[in-house]
């Protein structure tokens, strides 16, 4: 049993719940993070039929740990591109629309590599980043009403406040209160950080921080999931995973039998590839300057392959020729300038649409023909997929749970959070695309 969560295959159909006094492996962990420890009543195993599992949820009293401050094991990076230190951190009880989570599951995204390289904007340290995450709801604070301890959650890099014009739209997930913010390491309520070591504030990231134990978020940047839903699978839809899925299927939009081409194989480019194909796009091309990718992307349904090295004419050119003038839409997610230009003019007049997914440097710019505009080429931008993260993120974990959308082929290394640098050498590395960290080991 994994801290509060356990899943295990091919149970039996019936229901069934338990009275527990004593759970060790749980009784050792809170004894661990100096945290009190909840009064467990029952534990409910709850069956999945489609999945085939069986969810083990433990009910706690509610507000057990409310308003107390808990010690816990944190992964601490005091330089930029030094290896994190795992310390003993305060983390303060949360605010006013705040909650205070206890992470399971967490992964890593290249983001966070970014700036714990100190590639991004302000450089600012000593910090605790993170941001794909599973976890428990621990308490809440003052005016949180639509979250409860116990619930299961993923805590989101943006956010809906449900209030701004933007998350009244229909059409837009770009929170004016709660939108990404790679600059500031402290919570919005009072600009004070939560996390802490000897009275020292440390501060968070995109306002997640998930390589802690536990951590505080605004209530807008946490998702309620389906209970039954395994944290160490959806942890990885926080980030990454739903923003390429999402670019294909709600903003780039295949049809079925359509051609779509899709430009940077990483774990972004290999979601919007997936999403092709839940789409049921019937020719999938991925464009990508490294062939050792090529094998592995047809897991998420790449039927060709074109690696722009290979040819004397441009990219966009041999995609034309490969599909009668050009494909039906195409996804961009490598944050290249001229990538987007090539994803741009490899669509079809009358009808192509290409989708910019890839983060560029600020400043870049780059330019194409108006006459591409006027012959019905449409080209636009997407921001995590286009998914609000409280409205729409539980029905991208109900793909999951419905076998429509797959999950497992995007995990391929899984470590202990205390070897929590492992995971950045594999990313550095260029090894694999997700690696899970088991916040309980």
């Amino acid at each position: 049993m994994n801290s509060m969560y356990m899943s295990l295959t091919n149970a039996p159909s019936k229901q069934a719940s338990l009275t527990c006094k004593n759970i060790s492996p749980l009784d050792s962990y809170f004894k661990r993070c100096q945290a009190p420890k909840p009064q467990f009543t029952r534990i409910f195993f709850q069956v999945s039929k489609r999945r085939k599992q069986i969810v083990c949820q433990v009910n706690m009293s509610a507000q057990s740990t409310a308003g107390q401050v808990i010690r816990c094991k944190a992964a601490v990076a005091w330089e930029a591109g030094k290896p994190l230190v795992i310390e003993e951190v305060e983390v303060a009880p949360p605010q006013a629309m705040e909650v205070r989570l206890k992470i399971l599951f967490t992964s890593l995204c290249h983001t966070d590599v970014y700036f714990w390289e100190a590639k991004g904007q302000t450089p600012l340290f000593p910090r605790i980043f993170g941001h794909e995450a599973g976890g428990i709801v621990d308490s809440v604070g003052e005016g949180v009403t639509h979250l409860k301890p116990g619930d299961h959650v993923l805590p989101v890099f943006t956010g809906e406040c449900g209030n701004c014009r933007h998350c009244k739209s229909k059409e837009s997930n770009m929170c004016d209160l709660l939108r990404i913010n790679t600059d500031r390491g402290v919570m919005l309520s009072d600009g004070k950080t939560r996390f802490s070591i000897n009275g020292k504030p440390i501060y968070h990231f995109v306002g997640t921080s998930t390589f802690s134990e536990y951590t505080v978020a605004h209530v807008g940047s946490v998702a309620k999931i389906n209970p039954a839903a395994p944290l160490d699978k959806v942890c990885i839809l926080s980030c990454g995973i739903s923003t390429g899925l999402g670019a294909t299927l709600n903003v780039a939009k295949p049809t079925k039998g359509s051609t779509v081409a899709i430009f940077g194989l990483g774990a972004v480019g290999l979601a919007a590839a997936e999403g092709a194909r839940i789409a049921g796009a019937s020719r999938i091309i991925g464009v990508d300057l490294n062939p050792n990718r090529f094998e592995e992307a047809k897991k998420f349904g790449c039927t060709e392959f074109v690696n722009p090295k290979d040819h004397n004419k441009p990219v966009q050119e041999v995609l034309a020729e490969m599909t009668d003038g050009g494909v039906d839409r195409s996804v961009e997610c490598t944050g290249n300038i001229n990538t987007m230009i090539s994803a741009f003019e490899c669509v079809h007049d009358g009808w192509g649409v290409a989708v910019l997914v890839g983060v560029p440097n600020r400043d870049d710019a780059f330019k194409t023909r108006p006459v591409n505009f006027l012959n019905e080429r449409t080209l636009k931008g997407t921001f995590f997929g286009n998914y609000k993260p409280r409205s729409d993120l539980p029905s991208v974990v109900e793909k999951y749970m419905n076998k429509e959308l797959e999950l497992e082929k995007f995990i391929t290394h899984q470590v202990a959070f205390r070897d929590i640098n492992k995971a950045f050498d594999y990313m550095l590395a260029g090894e694999g695309i997700r690696c899970i960290i088991r916040m309980d080991a």
